[in-house]
């Protein structure tokens, strides 16, 4: 469900808040996957040697450390998503506005590392599907939330 949609300028706006919060989810994440690969890595080593001692308590750091990024990763994403735009993948660093334009529903698309929003897509297509701003979506108006 569509809740609240964003003008063009408005989306442009939010964009520093945005990088910020995206940036910060992403590194998040990628240190979470690091934390989880050292985990794989001792599972790995305990299980070919039949069994292996262990420093307990840094293990319990690390885990306490991972939680905390999880933690953060979560807030990031939510506060994101509390303005109305959508989280498409974390990975790429991938947002969407929703934006009413004509009375249809369209979605302003925008990668991290792009200077402004210049693309958009249907609510259907993805970012495969984007196709350059035009004037009519220049003009679009917002719609609070319902």
């Amino acid at each position: 469900m569509i809740g609240r949609t964003f003008t063009l300028e408005q989306a442009h706006t939010l964009l520093p808040v945005m990088e910020s919060l995206l940036r910060r989810a992403m590194e998040g994440k990628r240190h979470i996957e690091e934390i989880e690969d050292y985990f794989q890595k001792i599972n790995q080593r305990v299980f070919l040697l039949g069994g292996s001692t262990l420093n307990i308590s840094a293990l319990i750091e690390r885990r306490a450390e991972s939680d905390k990024a999880v933690q953060q990763v979560k807030d990031d994403m939510a506060e994101i998503e509390s303005t109305g735009a959508q989280v498409k993948d974390l990975d790429a660093g991938l947002l969407d506005f929703p934006c009413e334009v004509e009375g249809e529903i369209i979605l302003l698309c925008w990668k991290l590392g792009e200077p402004r929003i210049t693309h958009w897509h249907g609510l259907e297509e993805g970012f495969a599907g984007r196709k350059p701003i035009d004037d009519r979506i220049s003009r679009g108006k917002p719609r609070k939330s319902t």
